[in-house]
């Protein structure tokens, strides 16, 4: 039996849960890892979308009694009114994806161009974590509908890999005047509806690249990614009370420059566009 595959399977996995909810964007990291590992054809793209799925289900399962109150009783004016929050900050990017997500897959989904968004993102965050901060929104139960299409909008510059999801949420909720935990959490909650309509639409676009041989894979693509993603959960909102986001800013324009400068060196043969 061939152990690379499920080993390759593994790493993704990982790599897809300790990236998915931290600024630095985790279709960046995932498009230089399959990249480095040769699992970045077709097949290998649509099991990157599909472990999503694992990093979804953790942060479903850290806040199922956040999840639970708000379905069981889905009438009551703060549960509507945090499920509109959510149906209106993901709108942007799901219209902005159908329109351009084409055109974006065909000449941004590759190394370099996701080592110059590394870069790219990396100073927008020192320059948000350098400006003063005028807090107006403490929780997510703060949030309104316009606070949630700013955020909504924000989001929707994900589109671009290399940008962060997290990150553009994150930071735009700072720049909106979510406090840092605010921001934080309301980003958590909208990957569920962001990231499980994006999981099962590839699924039903892709469906002929489905088989049941591949099924070890997504097992153990779909267990790393929800362990690791979970324990970063828990991590981020116990750093997040103590700290900023310069770190990963640093850590976005390091791993930037290293992936241009190995490209320029010729010491790694990065895949074009």
């Amino acid at each position: 039996m061939d152990l690379f595959p499920l080993v390759q399977a593994l790493i993704l996995g990982i790599v897809e849960g300790l990236t998915e909810f931290l600024p630095i964007s985790s279709t960046g990291h995932l498009i230089l890892a399959g990249d480095l590992l040769g699992f970045n054809d077709e097949r290998g793209k649509l099991f990157e979308i599909v472990i999503q799925s694992g990093a979804i289900l953790a942060v479903v399962w850290e806040y199922r009694r956040r999840f639970y109150d708000v379905l069981v009783n889905a009438r009551a004016p703060a549960a509507r009114r945090f499920l509109l929050n959510l149906v209106i900050a993901f709108v942007p990017l799901a219209a902005l994806g159908l329109l351009f997500g084409k055109a974006i897959k065909a000449h941004l989904f590759a190394p370099i161009p996701v080592a110059l968004a590394f870069i790219a993102g990396g100073l927008i965050i020192l320059w948000a974590e350098r400006r003063a901060h005028a807090i107006t929104i403490q929780s997510v139960d703060d949030i309104g509908p316009w606070d949630a299409l700013k955020i909504g909008l924000a989001q929707a510059c994900a589109l671009i890999p290399g940008t962060s999801r997290s990150g553009a949420t994150i930071i735009g909720g700072l720049f909106f005047g979510l406090s840092r935990q605010a921001a934080t959490e309301f980003s958590f909650f909208l990957a569920v509806p962001t990231l499980g309509v994006a999981t099962l639409y590839q699924l039903w676009k892709e469906r002929h690249l489905l088989v049941w041989d591949d099924l070890g894979l997504w097992l153990v693509g779909f267990i790393s990614s929800f362990v690791s993603a979970f324990l970063c959960v828990r991590w981020l909102l116990r750093y997040i009370s103590t700290h900023d986001f310069t770190i990963f800013a640093w850590y976005r324009i390091a791993f930037g420059l290293v992936v241009i400068l190995t490209w320029q060196l010729g010491l790694v043969e990065w895949t074009a566009p």
